[in-house]
C-alpha cells in the first residue's frame, strides 16, 4: 500500500488514528483544529474522504459520519477511509454558515497558504486531505429555514462519478455544473470523482436524511470494493432518475405563507403550491407551479418577503416514476433496517 502521511503523522495499514489538524488561533490565543479520523484497511484499495460541515450550520453530515463509524462492515475495510465531520470549525462553534470574516468556505477552494482565513483553511484541506485521496463525498443540507429532499449533485459527464451516484441510492440526481471555488470543483480539477449529498435543513437533524446518507456512503464503498457486498437484500432497490433542470418558485409578494405542496411531492403545471396572505386574511395570492416536476426543496419559514425562494422544483421526463421512487425510498428508510445499518434508536 502507498505511504499515507497526514498532519506529519504516518498512518500504517491496519491503523485507525485521530488527528487534529491545526487551523488557527482565536484572538483569545485558544488554538482551533480540524478533527480528522483515518481508518486504513490491511488490504489495498481506494482512499475515500467524507467531509461535513463545510458550512458550519449544516449538521446532518456530522451525525452521518458518527453513525458510519459504528458500521460493523468497516472491520473488513479495504483501502482507506478519511472522515472530517467538522471542516468549518469556526462556523460550527457560532452556528453559522460562514467563517468569522463572512466568507463562504465552499467558494474559497483551492485556497492559498497566504490568503484569507477561508483560503488558508481551504488550502489546508486540499493539501492534507484531497491530495491523499482517490474519491470524495461532501455532505450538505439546505440553508436556514429551507429543507432539501435527499439528492445528489454531481458532474455526470464523468462516467465513474455517474456510476457512484447511481450506487448511492437516492431517488434524485441533479446534473449540476461545478461552481467556482467549491470543493467539488477543486477536487475535480485534481481528477477526483466527487459526490455532493444534499438533504435536510440547517441546524437540524433529519432522521431520513441521516439514514439515507449512511446507507448511500456504504453503497458507494461497496461499489468501490472497499467493503464486502451486503448479504441483506433490500425489498426495493431505488433506481435514481436524473433531473433535466430545476428552478426556484419565488414569493410574488411579502406576507404570511402557507405551503400546500410537501417535500418530495409531484406537481403539475399551475398546481397551487401555497398561498401568501396578509396577517388579516384580506390579500390572499396563490403561488402556482410554473411547470410539472418534483418538489426537491422548500422553505419552512411562514414569514416571507417578496422574491424569497419558496419551492425548488426539479423537472424530469418521467415525473410520476420519480415520485413513486421517493415514496418507496422513504418507506424503506422508515421501516426496520438490519442491525449493521442502524445500531441505535433513531433521533426524534
Amino acid at each position: 500500500m502507498e505511504e499515507l502521511i497526514i498532519g506529519g503523522r504516518k498512518i500504517l495499514p491496519g491503523e485507525s488514528v485521530s488527528i487534529d489538524l491545526p487551523v488557527a488561533m482565536l484572538h483569545t490565543q485558544t488554538p482551533l483544529s480540524m478533527p480528522v479520523q483515518i481508518r486504513r484497511g490491511r488490504k489495498s484499495g481506494p482512499t475515500l474522504f467524507i467531509s461535513a460541515a463545510i458550512h458550519g450550520d449544516e449538521l446532518n453530515g456530522i451525525e452521518v459520519i458518527r453513525r458510519l463509524h459504528q458500521h460493523k462492515s468497516l472491520s473488513r475495510l479495504h483501502g482507506t477511509l478519511i472522515t472530517i465531520p467538522i471542516v468549518n470549525v469556526f462556523g460550527v462553534i457560532e452556528h453559522s454558515r460562514y467563517l468569522p470574516d463572512r466568507r463562504d468556505l465552499n467558494r474559497s477552494f483551492p485556497g492559498s497558504v497566504r490568503g484569507s482565513l477561508a483560503g488558508r483553511l481551504a488550502n489546508l484541506f486540499m493539501t492534507e486531505i484531497v491530495a491523499n485521496c482517490t474519491h470524495g463525498i461532501d455532505i450538505h443540507t439546505g440553508a436556514m429555514h429551507r429543507s432539501n429532499l435527499p439528492q445528489l449533485r454531481v458532474n455526470l459527464e464523468d462516467p465513474e462519478t455517474e456510476q457512484l451516484a447511481r450506487a448511492f441510492g437516492v431517488p434524485v440526481i441533479i446534473n449540476s455544473d461545478l461552481r467556482d471555488g467549491s470543493l467539488r470543483q477543486a477536487a475535480s480539477e485534481q481528477g477526483i470523482p466527487m459526490l455532493l449529498y444534499e438533504a435536510g435543513e440547517a441546524l437540524r437533524f433529519d432522521e431520513i436524511a441521516i439514514r439515507a446518507g449512511v446507507k448511500g456512503i456504504v453503497n458507494v464503498m461497496r461499489t468501490l470494493g472497499m467493503l464486502p457486498k451486503s448479504s441483506y437484500k433490500s425489498r426495493s432497490a431505488i433506481e435514481p432518475l436524473i433531473a433535466r433542470s430545476s428552478s426556484w418558485v419565488r414569493a410574488p409578494e411579502s406576507g404570511i405563507f402557507r405551503a400546500f405542496a410537501a417535500l418530495g411531492s409531484r406537481v403539475k403545471k399551475d398546481d397551487v403550491l401555497g398561498v401568501v396572505d396578509s396577517p388579516f386574511g384580506d390579500n390572499e395570492e396563490e403561488v402556482l407551479a410554473p411547470s410539472a416536476g418534483l418538489v426537491i426543496g422548500k422553505t419552512s419559514l411562514p414569514l416571507i418577503n417578496e422574491g424569497d425562494a419558496l419551492f425548488h422544483i426539479a423537472k424530469f421526463q418521467a415525473v410520476q416514476e420519480v415520485a413513486e421512487n421517493v415514496e418507496a425510498f422513504t418507506e424503506t428508510l422508515t421501516d426496520s433496517v438490519p442491525d449493521d445499518q442502524l445500531l441505535e434508536p433513531p433521533i426524534i
